[in-house]
């Protein structure tokens, strides 16, 4: 109901005070395309977001200054390879996500939070979930993004090795399959270290803080594991290696690779898990990526409350 006020000096009647506008509201009769598309939309922009796609020139600065720097070393070593006719790459694809791994722990440890953090700020997770959308839709579409994200981000520079190896003339059935192997290894990784990333971002509405924290999960689990390993390899514990590598991401993906995808361990003394100890690191770690999945729901159903 609206009141029209008069602005003339007359007094008007009292019947001509007030009108009744009709301004119903037109429901809505266009296509409602459900879940599934409400799923698929967030994960677009959950995975443009990981990039700064669709923001401002800001967020868009470190994402790609990080994937940059994944790829100028493979871009380094495939001109060294052409020029130098060598006869293999200097690096192995297994073992390029291994060396470049600070590079990665940043970039999961800024968009992690970014991917969810803000939601939890602005309080906007209970309207995704007054939707037609789920906590399932909402966790899979925010931790498929993150992972894919990294996948495009540790597969970019093992693609520019592999073209740069067949322009280099390399043996093409042997780098077909270590970039085979590489693509399986980063996918792996990619998977942890997204569901890491998330369950430890989804604890703060703090971007600042989800930053920190992850940095320091990855970063210092990563130094505590491979301070013990060089200890036990020291002191003639050599059995002792392989188990040590269970409690850091890195090393759990190192020692699944160097079990099953031929690549040589980064663990003291270069020796990997055997192919017994190496289905322990596959269970592991496909055990964190679940248990990360089930952190992550339970922790959606209490904040859509």
């Amino acid at each position: 109901m609206a009141v029209e006020h008069s602005t003339g000096t007359s007094a008007p009647a009292p019947g001509d005070q007030t009108r009744i506008h009709n301004i119903g509201y037109r429901s809505y009769d266009g296509p409602r395309l459900g879940r599934a598309y409400a799923r698929r939309s967030l994960y677009s922009q959950s995975l443009r977001g990981a990039y700064g796609l669709g923001r401002s020139v800001k967020s868009k600065v470190l994402p790609m200054l990080l994937f940059v720097v994944m790829c100028v070393p493979a871009a380094i070593m495939v001109a060294v390879a052409v020029t130098t006719k060598a006869k293999e790459l200097p690096l192995d694809y297994t073992r390029y996500a291994i060396v470049m791994q600070a590079v990665i722990s940043l970039y999961v440890a800024s968009q992690a939070p970014q991917s969810v953090s803000r939601d939890l700020r602005f309080k906007t997770v209970p309207l995704y979930f007054s939707r037609p959308i789920e906590t399932a839709d909402y966790v899979r579409a925010k931790f498929a993004a993150l992972a894919s994200a990294l996948f495009i981000l540790t597969a970019a520079p093992l693609l520019v090795l592999y073209v740069g190896a067949l322009l280099a003339k390399l043996d093409f059935a042997d780098q077909t399959k270590g970039f085979a192997q590489g693509l399986v290894s980063v996918a792996l990784l990619s998977l942890l270290f997204a569901g890491i990333g998330l369950v430890i971002a989804s604890f703060t509405p703090r971007r600042g803080f989800g930053i920190a924290a992850v940095i320091a999960v990855l970063t210092i689990t990563y130094g505590a594991v491979s301070t013990l390993q060089a200890i036990a390899d020291v002191q003639g514990s050599a059995d002792a290696v392989p188990w040590i590598g269970l409690f850091s991401p890195i090393t759990l993906v190192d020692g699944v690779q160097s079990a099953f995808l031929g690549a040589t361990s980064a663990f003291p003394g270069g020796v990997g898990p055997s192919n017994a100890e190496g289905v322990v690191f596959v269970l592991v770690a496909l055990g964190l990526i679940a248990a990360s999945y089930g952190l992550l729901m339970r922790r959606y159903k209490k904040v859509g409350l």
